[in-house]
């Protein structure tokens, strides 16, 4: 699904001509949102995917309130945490229509993943309601998120660039509103269902004929 798999691939010895990069993508279109004022974490509750990093940043981020979507290991714990944090609200697993549109109504969407990632849906799913998101810097969602265009990169890990990164978008609207549009813009050009069927048809056609010249 990216550049970074790929390379793996061919390190493990497969011919570069007959590795092809093909993103996920968003089946249904659910359209842009509207925007807002508060921050969304959409995820597995676990500590690979950066959750203690989400509420050390929210101890001291209090002009965003944030909504935390998701269960895991790390379910109680985190329901623990955030009983005292009047800003922060754990809604535990909801439906993918809620997560759409809590999406859509979002300042940013927040991806603070500390593992190895070999694809974000959650981000795509946030171009598509046109949010930015704000992303820990690990390899392949570097490739999901161009930093101060669909979104912001913080140092993995770190709660104190993450606190800094979210509060910059909220100090900067005229900023959100055109990474709002960048994000739309990411999401129509390469995580429709029609483009992925492009995509794919395309390299099928390539295999095909890569097959066809060897009979």
């Amino acid at each position: 699904p990216n550049r970074l798999a790929r390379e793996r691939f061919i390190q493990g010895g497969l011919p570069p001509a007959r590795v092809h990069v093909k993103p996920h993508f968003v089946p249904r279109d659910p359209g842009p949102g509207r925007g807002g004022a508060g921050a969304v974490f959409v995820g597995r509750l676990s500590s690979e995917k950066g959750v203690a990093t989400l509420l050390r940043a929210w101890e001291t981020q209090r002009r965003i309130p944030l909504s935390i979507v998701g269960e895991g290991p790390l379910s109680g714990w985190v329901r623990e945490r955030v009983a005292g944090m009047p800003h922060v609200a754990y809604l535990g697993p909801q439906s993918p229509e809620r997560v759409l549109e809590l999406m859509g109504n979002a300042l940013c969407v927040v991806f603070p993943s500390e593992c190895s990632e070999m694809f974000g849906l959650v981000v795509i799913e946030a171009f598509a309601r046109g949010t930015p998101v704000v992303a820990s810097s690990t390899d392949a969602i570097r490739e999901l998120v161009d930093d101060r265009r669909t979104g912001l990169l913080f140092e993995t890990g770190n709660a104190a660039d993450l606190n800094e990164k979210v509060s910059l978008l909220a100090d900067q609207p005229a900023e959100v509103r055109r990474m709002r549009l960048e994000a739309r813009q990411e999401f129509e050009q390469k995580y429709t269902a029609e483009r992925n069927y492009e995509w794919l048809m395309r390299i099928y056609r390539e295999a095909g004929g890569c097959a066809g010249s060897r009979l």
